[in-house]
C-alpha cells in the first residue's frame, strides 16, 4: 500500500487518503480526508463511544474486476469494508455503534455525450449498500452520484463528516 500523506490544517493532522487506500485511527487531533471523490466512493466510519474512525478511498466495486496478485486491498469495495471495519474493532470500536455514510460515486465519464458509459459510480455505491446489508450493517446516511466530484472529510474528535461539491459550500452530512 502506498503511503498515506499527513499535513497540518489549523493545529490539525489531515490524513489524505489516496486512491484505493484506508485508515483507522483514534485520534482526536486527526482528520480523515478523501480529495476530490469522482467515482470513487468515501467509506466514512465512526464509532462515537470509544471515538474511533475510518475511511476507506474505494476505487472499483468487486475484486475480480483487477488484478490484485492474490493481496487484499482497499482499493475494491467487497474489501475495504470489512477491512476496514476489523482495523476499527483492533482500536476498540463496537459493530452496534458504528455510524456509517458514503460518498461520492459520481458519474464522471462521458464518451460522445453520453455520461455514465460504464456507471462505475453507481456500481461503487451499489457494491457498498449491497456490502453493508450482508454484514447486517445499516447505512446512516449518504451523498452520491450526479456529475460533480466531492471531498470529504471525518473529523475523528466528534465524527463530523464534512462534504463538499466540487465549486460548492461544505456542509455536514
Amino acid at each position: 500500500m502506498t503511503t498515506l500523506t499527513t499535513q497540518p490544517v489549523k493545529n490539525r493532522n489531515e490524513v489524505v487518503l489516496g486512491l484505493g487506500q484506508m485508515r483507522a485511527a483514534k485520534d482526536e487531533n486527526t482528520t480523515l480526508t478523501c480529495l476530490g471523490l469522482g467515482s470513487c466512493v468515501a467509506f466514512c466510519v465512526y464509532d462515537p463511544e470509544s471515538k474511533v474512525g475510518g475511511m476507506a478511498h474505494m476505487v472499483l466495486p468487486a475484486s475480480g474486476e483487477g488484478r490484485t496478485n492474490g493481496q487484499l486491498t482497499p482499493k475494491f469495495v467487497d474489501w475495504a469494508i470489512p477491512m476496514l471495519i476489523a482495523e476499527m474493532e483492533q482500536l476498540g470500536a463496537n459493530r452496534s455503534r458504528l455510524v456509517i455514510k458514503i460518498v461520492g460515486g459520481a458519474q464522471m465519464v462521458s464518451t460522445n455525450g453520453n455520461i455514465g458509459v460504464m456507471q462505475i459510480g453507481d456500481r461503487n455505491v451499489e457494491a457498498a449498500r449491497a456490502v453493508l446489508e450482508k454484514l447486517g450493517l445499516p447505512l446512516f446516511a449518504e451523498e452520491v452520484g450526479g456529475t460533480k466530484g466531492r471531498t470529504a472529510r471525518l473529523s475523528l474528535d466528534s465524527g463530523a463528516l464534512s462534504v463538499s461539491a466540487a465549486g460548492g459550500e461544505s456542509h455536514e452530512l
